[in-house]
């Protein structure tokens, strides 16, 4: 893969991810969501063609920003891990995750779950999370691991190389009904 191409899925990753956190508000400590198909990046079917240097480009720009914004990073593993996720020990334990026993490699897990794996200080994997935000880059399915209520979030990328991207951002939910007012800010 050329360096050109791995510049382009970074900064595709850096402008996306930037508009997400900015739109979502979260406060320190707080979780991102990630679910990558690196095949989709690279052009091809998930599931066929992990590339670990795809999934590296995004990796590295989303700790980046997760570290400057003082988040913690959730790398969702494909669903032969049953979409379980690596995150930091840290996290794992500040939020009471259920850790689950596997290692992520790049044919039973993905190359971002592998590369979360591998990069981390000290990773774990667990089963369920309630992120504040999310994306899924190439079709991966990360519904399961955000808070209620998720919102779509269209920033001015919606392709990370060939992978198309969705994101979201989540809110409390709305209770009661015409009585009620509500705070802007949590919107």
């Amino acid at each position: 893969m050329n360096e050109e191409f791995l510049e382009q899925i970074r900064q595709e990753t850096r402008t996306a991810a930037s508009e997400l956190l900015d739109a979502a508000k979260l406060k320190p400590g707080e979780i991102l969501a990630v679910g990558c198909s690196s095949s989709e990046i690279v052009g091809e079917k998930i599931g066929t063609c992990s590339s670990m240097e795809a999934a590296g480009a995004v990796f590295s720009v989303l700790r980046e920003l997760a570290e400057e914004r003082g988040l913690y990073l959730a790398a969702q593993c494909c669903e032969h891990l049953n979409r379980a996720l690596v995150v930091e020990e840290a996290c794992a334990e500040k939020y009471g995750l259920q850790q689950v026993n596997a290692i992520p490699w790049a044919h039973g897990g993905g190359a971002m779950g592998t590369t979360a794996y591998q990069k981390f200080v000290r990773p774990v994997l667990v089963s369920h999370i309630r992120a504040g935000a999310g994306m899924d880059i190439g079709g991966t399915l990360i519904g399961m691991h955000l808070k209620e209520v998720a919102v779509p979030f269209r920033g001015s990328v919606n392709r990370i190389g060939s992978a198309v991207l969705i994101m979201a951002r989540t809110r409390p939910p709305f209770v009661g009904g015409e009585r009620a007012r509500y705070d802007e800010d949590l919107l």
